[in-house]
């Protein structure tokens, strides 16, 4: 049976961030996928498709689901930020053979571990009511939180393939206390599949303190700290050789 890998990114991306973590991954016989969410247009001044706005992390989940149900047998599931939540959502349907979280976004009842976290909250409340509509990606904001590990070329180049996001869906991971459905849930005692949580230690986005919080919920986890990697480790430099490090782990973890 061909191993299979899908890979599923985080909020205002797409699967081409995935590009330099891919290539390792096939070499070593992964046959690998990294499909965009729904509505995610690559570039930040391309507008918005109105049915952004009305996505939910549900939606993003439903779709993704679908998406893996198509292989004969459950794949490993990468994600990366929110991509790392809807991976959690997936494994608790029973829909991956492991799940390596990267720098992942928490799930329901989670709370933030720093100040810094809770100050991207606020930031995210104070600039205007954004719950339904879609949001357009800000270079300032991302050169300084999500982008702020990579060096200024890189991160004007990353953001030019930035997309706008369902500010449903940023609402539901920020403030899922508020949430009455609740879209930000997973019922973590039916993953039952390996799980690896891969935080960065310098990561101004989600902490590592927060990531660790996130393998805690997990019977079958295994927590690493990246050293000197921020929260867009998927394409920062040794992004390569990250990619090979949770592929032993996988041929180590996986039956």
């Amino acid at each position: 049976m061909t191993n299979t890998a899908v890979l599923i990114h985080g909020a205002f991306c797409g699967g081409w961030c995935f590009a330099d973590m891919m290539p390792v991954l096939q070499q070593r016989g992964w046959e690998c996928h990294a499909p965009d969410l729904p509505y995610h247009v690559p570039g930040p001044a391309q507008p918005a498709d109105p049915r952004l706005a009305e996505q939910s992390v549900a939606d993003y989940t439903r779709d993704m689901a679908a998406f893996v149900k198509q292989f004969p047998e459950p794949p490993v599931i990468f994600g990366h930020s929110m991509g790392g939540l809807i991976a959690q959502k997936l494994a608790a349907q029973g829909l991956a053979k492991a799940i390596v979280l990267l720098t992942p976004a928490a799930p329901w009842g989670v709370l933030p571990s720093t100040t810094r976290e809770m100050a991207l909250a606020k930031g995210l409340m104070q600039a205007s009511p954004f719950w339904n509509k879609a949001l357009n990606p800000s270079f300032e904001v991302a050169k300084g939180d999500s982008l702020a590990s990579l060096p200024p070329d890189a991160q004007r180049r990353v953001f030019e393939m930035f997309s706008p996001e369902s500010g449903k869906a940023l609402f539901e991971l920020f403030f899922w206390m508020f949430d009455a459905e609740r879209a930000t849930t997973v019922e973590t005692h039916k993953v039952q599949c390996p799980v690896l949580v891969v935080a960065g230690a310098d990561d101004l986005v989600i902490s590592p303190e927060t990531c660790r919080a996130v393998s805690g919920l997990y019977a079958n986890s295994t927590f690493r700290e990246e050293q000197g990697r921020g929260h867009f480790l998927v394409m920062e430099d040794g992004a390569a050789e990250l990619a090979g490090r949770c592929a032993d782990w996988i041929d180590a973890s996986v039956k």
